[in-house]
């Protein structure tokens, strides 16, 4: 695999081996998928083949959950003319999962201009889902109106912009708002509210519970230059610190990379609708057109399964190819 940019990714210390805390740079755009066991905050990743879920994994799991991102609806560009086909087909990969997820995370960019129709659209396609149960967060593309329509359609018992968090089998999970306070081209942010919130949130839980984190723009810096990134991420993570495993999810750069900084693992997700390039591959982060066999394979969703015994967290990714 090529290796990126040194400004990259920021490096982990010289004590991290790679077989301790396994650190993949990037698997951008890649067909198969990766799944990620957790054992006390310790990694270790598996290649899968074609197929788009490791069943022995999902069935043995106490709990499985899937992370969809960057629908996009209402784009209607070269790169994806038909992101409600995509998003659908989505659906129908989730639907075909050997065991129903509990319930889907959307990492944001539910839409493609905060248009009432567009967000009724999503909300008829994920109808038709098995898994009726789905938690969201705001992407940039969402709150073009403040966020009033997101947080009345999506955001419904929520605090602030739309953050709050919640608890399934043994994880806790928390979704963030990094983009209430965004400028085109700039980094996310969370805001002291937020941070209090959040340092309060996970001040009673023992270190020993896992924790999901979900937000739409990365809470690492990708590639600060494109805005991918969080300005005041780093406040936010020390709060996680003490815990013995954190899987922080997001979307926005739709394409696959992931970190594992000691007890953190950050996961990015492509997203449903259209690839964007690799990052200082291009002047600016727009819409990749390609060849429309090629589509699919760079579009797809994110399966977790948890294992409450051991406290394991796998995490697999698909593409709609």
């Amino acid at each position: 695999m090529k290796e990126l940019p040194a400004d990259y990714i920021a490096q982990n210390g010289d004590d991290d081996k790679i077989d301790r805390r396994g650190f993949l740079k990037c698997m951008a755009w890649a067909g198969t998928g990766i799944v990620w066991s957790i054992n006390g905050g310790i990694l270790t990743s598996t290649v899968l083949g074609e197929s788009t879920t490791d069943g022995s994994k999902i069935a043995a799991a106490d709990l499985n959950f899937v992370q969809i991102s960057d629908s996009h609806i209402g784009f209607n560009k070269p790169a994806n003319t038909d992101v409600v086909g995509t998003c659908r087909e989505t659906i129908a990969r989730i639907n075909a999962l050997p065991k129903a997820p509990e319930f889907l995370l959307h990492t944001g960019d539910l839409t493609h201009l905060s248009d009432p129709a567009q967000f009724d659209t999503l909300a008829q396609l994920l109808k038709d889902c098995k898994t009726k149960d789905v938690f969201y967060v705001p992407g940039e593309h969402d709150i073009y109106d403040s966020g009033v329509l997101f947080k009345e359609r999506f955001g419904k018992n929520t605090q602030g912009a739309g953050w709050y968090s919640f608890d399934q089998k043994g994880v806790h999970f928390i979704g963030l708002v990094n983009v209430a306070n965004i400028q085109e081209g700039g980094l996310g942010t969370l805001g002291q509210e937020q941070l209090e919130w959040l340092e309060n949130d996970v001040k009673a839980l023992a270190t020993s519970t896992p924790i999901v984190v979900f937000a739409h723009i990365p809470l690492w810096a990708v590639y600060p230059q494109w805005g991918w990134g969080t300005d005041d991420a780093e406040k936010a993570l020390a709060y996680l610190k003490g815990f013995g495993s954190v899987t922080v999810l997001n979307g926005h750069i739709h394409q696959v990379m992931q970190k594992v900084e000691g007890n953190i693992t950050f996961h990015t997700a492509r997203g449903t609708a259209f690839p964007l390039p690799t990052p200082g591959s291009a002047p600016k982060p727009l819409p990749v057109v390609v060849e429309a066999a090629q589509l699919k394979k760079m579009l797809g969703l994110t399966s977790v399964n948890y294992t409450e015994t051991n406290h394991s967290l796998a995490v697999v990714d698909s593409t709609l190819s």
